[in-house]
Parts: structure tokens; sequence; C-alpha cells
């Protein structure tokens, strides 16, 4: 049983979104007696989020939810920057363009996940880029940079792996934690901003933001982190052989992204549920004691409903649909990836490659090798087998018993 009074923090603990929180007992009586406003920041390097980036926004959602103001913080100004976090490279730089352009695709998946507006508890989305390019850099210095050391700086992960492994760091990159910390204090000072939340490797960062608040302002601010989030085999959650897992349409079609959910592991099921559906816990734990075959019951539930979320309930059912006919019926659904192999037709480790099923040549090769291809159910295992078929007309491709598209000429 909770130990929480406040509805927030009670459905967040009971969903499975709480790994860390600054001070517990004050955030809970906080958001206990008044609406809390709280923000996540989402760097904008590409025009759609993945679904690494889901849990951050479903904890928005919550926020919600429960009665309280989300703050979407898109990072305008630190996407010229480049988090470090995790990573081994500095990001490639960007377009004022190309950023704003990220900006507003990555918008149109909040806009279904949240309610935008000026009431009380409405969702609002702003930019760093915005205050950020009005500071001088002597006078951000002056202001802000005596609040961190360079001694402890050097003790974040973000920084300290990057060096260990000898990979460089650029100064820009280096200055990234102290605008993330000004943006805290900023959205503080302008908005009221109470919490800010993250993923388990933004702890410092967060931790950073409250300090310099409660240094330059006296502001009593929290930190919450969700745990770093993989499946159940190990992997990080968002990521597949064929590549990134898209919230956008454009970058991934809504048939594969419910493919991915109708496929997680069994071991998967309950928990996805409560961190990425709506569904009463009751429910979820009732789909969640399903054994054997019946656990596919409960993961087509877990397609449907996040589909429905993130893409739209006319999504969801014409995926839902599309898989039905395919496996069930052995046909070709509506909604199944296609592709054009033109007059001249592709090579079937080209097309398997372009249609996202295999990530290079070398895969398609030892697909093939395996048997595991079909071309309107009959195997192909030669690597040069040209795919052409007469103008007009369809074939359907399988890659084993998951994965299926229509060619096209």
């Amino acid at each position: 049983m909770s130990t929480y009074q406040s509805d927030l923090l009670r459905l967040l603990e009971e969903r499975g979104y709480i790994h860390q929180i600054t001070d517990p007992e004050g955030l809970d009586a906080l958001a206990s007696k008044k609406i809390v406003p709280g923000y996540i920041g989402f760097d904008a390097t590409a025009p759609s989020l993945h679904i690494g980036s889901l849990v951050q926004i479903m904890m928005l959602r919550r926020l919600q939810q429960t009665g309280h103001k989300p703050i979407v913080l898109m990072g305008g100004g630190t996407t010229r920057i480049g988090d470090p976090t995790g990573r081994d490279e500095s990001r490639k730089m960007l377009t004022d363009e190309a950023i704003a352009a990220n900006i507003a695709g990555i918008r149109t998946v909040f806009e279904r996940l949240l309610k935008f507006g000026d009431g009380p508890t409405d969702a609002v989305m702003v930019d760093n880029q915005d205050w950020l390019s009005k500071l001088g850099y002597i006078e951000m210095l002056q202001k802000v940079g005596t609040h961190f050391t360079i001694n402890r700086m050097l003790t974040f992960d973000s920084v300290r792996l990057r060096l260990e492994r000898e990979q460089p760091m650029t100064f820009l990159e280096f200055n990234y934690m102290i605008l993330q910390g000004y943006d805290f204090r900023y959205l503080s000072q302008e908005m009221g901003v109470r919490l800010q939340m993250g993923g388990s490797d933004q702890w410092g960062n967060i931790v950073n933001g409250m300090e310099l608040g409660r240094r330059m302002d006296g502001a009593e601010l929290f930190g919450l982190t969700t745990p770093l989030l993989t499946t159940a085999d190990g992997a990080k959650m968002g990521k597949t052989a064929a590549g990134a897992v898209w919230l956008n349409e454009a970058q991934l079609p809504s048939y594969d992204f419910w493919q991915y959910w109708r496929n997680v592991d069994d071991r998967d099921v309950g928990r996805f549920l409560r961190l990425f559906t709506d569904l009463p816990l009751e429910e979820i734990a009732r789909l969640e004691s399903l054994g054997g075959a019946q656990i596919n019951e409960a993961k087509t539930v877990l397609a449907n409903e996040v589909t429905k979320l993130v893409r739209g309930e006319d999504a969801a059912v014409l995926a839902a649909s599309t898989a039905a006919e395919t496996f069930a019926g052995g046909g070709a659904g509506a909604d199944l990836p296609s592709l054009d192999v033109g007059d001249d037709g592709m090579r079937i480790g080209a097309v398997l490659t372009a249609l996202g099923f295999t990530a290079s040549n070398g895969e398609a090769k030892r697909k093939l090798a395996e048997g595991a291809v079909k071309l309107d159910g009959k195997p192909v295992t030669d690597p040069g087998f040209l795919v052409a078929i007469d103008e007009g007309t369809e074939s359907k491709l399988s890659l084993g018993k998951k994965k299926h598209a229509i060619i096209r000429r």
C-alpha cells in the first residue's frame, strides 16, 4: 500500500515510474495542497522522438491527470550544444530551420497525449532558445558560473565516462549542464515551476538546477527520476535491429509501431501496460496473469492501447485489422508497409534492407540462408534473387512470422 498522500505520487508509484525523488515528503505535501507545475526537457535533434522518450511523455500525462500542470521544455537552445550524457561523440550542428522543423514534428505527439491551453492545469510548450539566446556570455559566467565548480562537474557520469574512455568532450558540451541547470532556475522564476522530472541518467543535471535555484533565489525545488528503462532481455528501450521505434508516422508507419508492442517479451507486458496505457490496474493485473498462448491477448491489448494514444484511434484500428488479416487470414492487410521495386526490380537483400526488415545486406543474406524469407508464400534463399513483378500487381514479402510487406510496381 502506498505511503503517499498525493494523487500524483500515488499514481506514479503504483505504475512504476519512480526511481529517485530528492525530497519525497516535501513533494508529496506540496502536491497534496496545490497545483504543481512540472517539466521535462527534450532536445530537438530529430523530427520525432522515439519510444525511449515515451515514459517521460507519459509522466507529463500523469502529472496532468492528477490535477497538475505539465510543461514541455523543448531544447531549441541546448540542442545547439548537445547533451553529452551517454554519448561518446559530439552531435552534429543543426541549423535554426532544422531545429524549428524538428520541434514542429515533435509537438504533434504531445498534442495527442496532453491537453494544451491557458487553464491552470493545461499543458504548455516552451523553448529554451527564447531565454538562452538573450544571455550575454560574460553575464552568464558572472551570474551562473560561480555556482558550479569544475571539481564537481568532473564527477558527473556524462563527463567522467567520456574522459575515462578517452573520447573528446568539447568545451561547448561541457557547458550543457550549466545551461540545463539555468533552465530550471528560469522556469522556477518565470512560470512557478517546482518540479523537474527525467530519466535516471538526468539525476545530476536535475540536482544541479535545484541547487542553482536555491543558491540564487532561495527557491524550494524538487526532482524526480524514472528507472532506466530496458526490456526483459536487457536491451535499451526504443532500439531494435532495424533502428529506432519512432513516435511519429512520418518516421515509422503505424503498422510497424503497432507490431513493436505486439511482439514485446512476455515478461514486459504488465510493466508496459502500467507505464504506457491508461487501463485500470485491475484490468492490467488480469491481463498480466494470462498464461500460455493467452498472453498474446494481452500483447494485442498493449499494442492497441499504445498505438491509440500515440497515433490515434484510426491508426490503431487499421493496424490491428491489418495484423488480423495478415496472420489469421493469410492475406495482405491495407496497412502493411510497402515498397515499389520499379521497372527494373530490386535484389532481395536490398528490398529487405530498404523495408527496414534487416539492418544491412549482410543480415539479409543470413536471413535468406536461414530460409526465413518468403515471397508470396514461397521460400527465397538466393541473395541474388531479383524481385521483379508485373506493372500494377502486388506481391507479399515475409520475414519470419511477424514481418510482412507489400511489394509493388
